[in-house]
């Protein structure tokens, strides 16, 4: 079969990362790095046992090599002694001497036969005093005379050099009486005879007599006595000692040399039985570290893999089977899983619940909606309720935020007991959203929402205090009003939006028309924005007339808008939107504006009024816009009326006071507009030292139908008057009215009997016309 390389190439690069797979495993890595730390210590234990054998080796072969020197230089001595001995008894014979003395030559060389015959030498001589040698066959003595120093000098074993090399030589005085000579015995030290003195040693060994500049240079210098070692072919160790010598001009050494290959050979099994067992350590260590590698890894992978199905989201417990720090670290790890889904289960509750009520939060709201409508059978309706909460910016601002909070949490508790069945969320603020599924077709779903009614309309006591209930509520049912969740809250809002229109306390459900009358507001909002920045507004003005003066006393400035496509817009249609959306504040600031600019054209006992809405009075630095536009018209502060009503007093009474005592300050007076339509209407006026009262139309319109409207208007202009304050009466039609009023008491009129708002050209003509207003009035 034939096989391309790359085939060849994808495999092996496949075995290659398996291998890397494998041995990247922690388990192998610890197999690995034990085993590896106790090869390195097991190797440099071998090298070391293995330089120690080799060098206890080599020391004992080189205390062995000195201890055999010294047995060889022994065995020479005594060897060199008996030869002397020998002699000795020759020297001595009376006959031998008689010979030597009397030149006896057969006598000498028979003697000399026979001790050489017993010494075992193939040499043995007479030198006389006169250096004549007596006796000596066989090869001829080199140089006898210079063994006479020597001799002469007492010594009487040495080396001599022969005709076949250097010889062990032994010498005994011959005297008859005196000395006449000596009696000399040699043994050839060749290498036969060398051999022959080698086996009496214990080692092996190879001797060498050998003059010393005949020595290899390495040896030459090296000290007598000395072991060295030396590699050349084979490992050996050589000893040399000098010799005695009995003949001058020789410096004869014996070299022996022993060689080391035989002796470490020896130690080699020694060696290979180390690595053996090395090796079987070696295997039992890796044997252990894969064991105890596994001991730890095994439970680091059931960490591993319960921490990867822990990433999956499912539940894991790790079984604790020692006491040890496994056992320990399981346990920690069961810990830390149940400690994390905890703190999952409270993140996902916060991320899904509102904390300061518990009730689900527009995530979880808009999620369950969502699965509700999925599951929506035939012929079943599900309602989305959108609740906004009554006056609850009043409680607030009244009894203080932590009073707010706790209202809430009432509410949320009142609707878990009254809607035990229904999905009941918080969106924010003062939102409420309520779900009801599993509605039939047949059902009151009035009944629904006059429940919900009465859930919100339960006496809430905070702190002591009645807390206003009842709340705004708009409804959209599913499928009529939209299948998914984002139609069906769109289309609550803009019921509940209708519902907040209607007033207060009510439901509205949802109905096509809804839709069309919030495009039209968003559309009119945009308008606005554009009215603003183009200047399409102008300003019209209502009169204001004395009747303790009989004359024009003011103008009360109004706004206008001329809608480029749409033509003039009333005021009813705007006003809320721009309070609703913001946009009440710049439209204020530039009537301000524009009203004391047209002031300065009037009369200097004339006085502009500009409405000021609650939106734009907590707005910040409405001090400073009232200062700007007085300083640009140049209009003076006692002519410029501010009208407030007492939802301003809402928010935060004290500092309400402070910007209204700070304008009166500057010398602006100030009117509380729509008297008596509030709940805390004269408290008030003990608050503050209003300049004026304004009764609102409503008073006034009950004058032709109603007795009691006679006594409120008393009551009201007695009390001002007792406080110091002007009135003026709003919305004045006939002269009927005006009789009551003046009858009554009341300052100032304002109303259709007069005029209605014209515009700002018109108002000079009035001016020169109030005496026939005058007129008219007494006619």
């Amino acid at each position: 079969m034939n096989h391309s390389p790359a085939v060849f190439s994808s495999a092996q690069r496949a075995l290659a990362r398996l291998a890397l797979l494998r041995f990247g495993s922690l388990r192998m890595r610890i197999a690995v790095l034990y085993a590896s730390a106790f090869a390195l210590v097991l190797t440099v234990v071998v090298a070391l046992a293995s330089s120690g054998l080799s060098q206890f080796a080599h020391a004992s072969a080189a205390r062995d090599l000195a201890a055999n020197a010294r047995v060889f230089d022994e065995i020479i001595s005594t060897r060199a002694g008996q030869m002397g001995d020998q002699a000795g008894v020759l020297a001595r014979d009376f006959g031998f001497r008689e010979a030597v003395a009397t030149g006896d030559a057969p006598t000498i060389a028979s003697a000399i036969a026979n001790l050489e015959a017993r010494a075992g030498s193939d040499k043995a001589f007479v030198l006389t005093l006169d250096g004549d040698v007596l006796g000596a066959g066989g090869a001829p003595v080199a140089a006898p005379e210079s063994l006479w120093n020597s001799l002469d000098a007492g010594h009487s074993r040495g080396i001599i050099r022969s005709g076949r090399g250097f010889a062990l030589a032994a010498a005994a005085p011959i005297q008859a009486p005196d000395l006449i000579g000596w009696l000399v015995i040699a043994q050839p030290l060749n290498r036969a005879e060398l051999d022959r003195l080698v086996e009496l040693a214990p080692i092996a060994l190879e001797a060498k007599v050998m003059d010393a500049s005949d020595q290899p240079q390495w040896l030459r210098g090296e000290r007598p006595g000395a072991v060295v070692d030396h590699h050349e072919g084979q490992h050996a160790l050589y000893y040399t000692s000098d010799l005695a010598v009995l003949q001058d001009g020789i410096a004869p050494r014996l070299v022996l040399r022993h060689s080391l290959e035989a002796t470490l050979a020896a130690y080699a099994e020694l060696k290979w039985l180390l690595v053996a067992l090395a090796a079987v350590g070696l295997a039992l260590v890796l044997g252990i570290s894969w064991r105890v590698a596994r001991g730890v890894t095994e439970p680091l992978q059931r960490l591993d893999e319960a921490t990867r199905l822990i990433g999956q989201g499912r539940e894991v417990s790790l079984a604790i089977d020692t006491d040890d720090e496994i056992g320990r670290l399981a346990g920690s790890f069961n810990q830390m899983v149940a400690a994390i889904e905890e703190r999952e289960r409270e993140i996902i509750h916060v991320g899904l619940h509102d904390g300061l009520t518990g009730l689900p939060n527009r995530k979880l709201f808009t999620e369950q909606l969502t699965n509700v409508l999925s599951r929506r059978r035939p012929g079943e309706q599900v309602m989305v309720a959108y609740v906004d909460l009554d006056d609850f910016k009043m409680v607030n601002d009244t009894l203080g935020h932590p009073a707010g909070d706790t209202m809430l949490r009432i509410v949320a508790d009142h609707l878990r007991e009254d809607m035990p069945d229904a999905l009941i969320a918080r969106l924010g603020g003062d939102e409420f959203a309520i779900l009801i599924d599993g509605i039939a077709e047949a059902d009151s779903l009035g009944g629904l929402a006059d429940a919900l009614q009465r859930s919100f309309a339960r006496p809430i006591t905070i702190n002591g205090q009645n807390a206003p209930g009842g709340a705004s509520i708009g409804i959209a049912l599913a499928p009529g009003d939209g299948v998914d969740g984002t139609t069906l809250l769109k289309n609550a809002d803009l019921a509940l939006y209708r519902a907040k229109h209607e007033g207060k306390a009510t439901y509205h459900f949802f109905e096509p028309g809804l839709d069309e009358a919030a495009r039209r507001r968003r559309q009119m909002e945009l308008d606005l924005r554009s009215a603003i920045r183009d200047g399409d507004f102008e300003l019209n003005f209502q009169p204001l007339y004395s009747i303790v003066e009989r004359r024009l006393t003011g103008f009360e400035a109004l706004v206008r808008w001329n809608h480029p496509t749409r033509g003039r817009i009333n005021p009813v249609e705007f006003i809320p939107l721009a309070e609703e959306t913001g946009l009440i504040v710049p439209i204020g600031e530039w009537v301000l504006r524009e009203a004391c600019h047209h002031a300065t054209t009037w009369p200097e006992d004339v006085s502009v009024a500009v409405n000021v809405s609650p939106r734009q009075f907590t707005s910040s630095g409405l001090s400073g816009t009232v200062l700007s536009a007085l300083s640009a018209s140049g209009l003076v502060p006692q002519r410029l009326e501010l009208e407030i009503t007492e939802s301003i007093f809402i928010a935060d009474v004290e500092a309400t006071l402070a910007t209204l005592h700070g304008l009166r300050n500057i010398g602006v007076k100030i009117a509380l507009d729509d008297f008596g339509t509030g709940y805390s209407s004269l408290s008030y006026l003990r608050s503050f030292p209003f300049d004026k009262v304004k009764i609102d139309k409503s008073f006034i319109d009950d004058l032709g139908t109603s007795s009691n409207a006679h006594a409120v208007i008393r009551a009201i202009t007695t009390l001002a008057d007792a406080l110091g304050m002007e009135t003026l009466a709003e919305g004045v039609e006939d002269v009927s009215q005006f009789e009551v009023l003046e009858r009554e008491g009341c300052r100032h009129i304002q109303g259709y009997l007069f005029s209605k708002p014209v515009a700002a050209s018109a108002v000079a003509r009035m001016l020169a016309e109030g005496a026939g207003y005058q007129r008219q009035l007494r006619a």
